[in-house]
């Protein structure tokens, strides 16, 4: 079995993803999102979906874009 590097649940399900060079293992999408999902700038929420960045900076959404400043941003549809 192995052990989800967020909960540390040793469990029989857990799986692997790689993502930049490293290998993380986690029980659930819950973990998984917990510690591979941008954060939001403005909002704080994580990004699960598209969302946008702009000088290094993540946003969830162009509102949450300009309220930072960052007025050339928009949604994709």
């Amino acid at each position: 079995m192995a052990v989800c590097e967020v909960c540390s649940n040793d469990y029989e399900m857990a799986f692997e993803v790689r993502a930049a060079g490293a290998v993380h293992v986690f029980d659930s999408l819950e973990c998984a999102a917990t510690k591979m999902a941008p954060i939001c700038e403005n909002c704080q929420c994580r990004i699960l979906g598209h969302g946008l960045q702009s000088d290094g900076q993540f946003f969830c959404c162009a509102h949450c874009a300009r309220v930072q400043g960052h007025q050339n941003l928009v949604d994709h549809a």
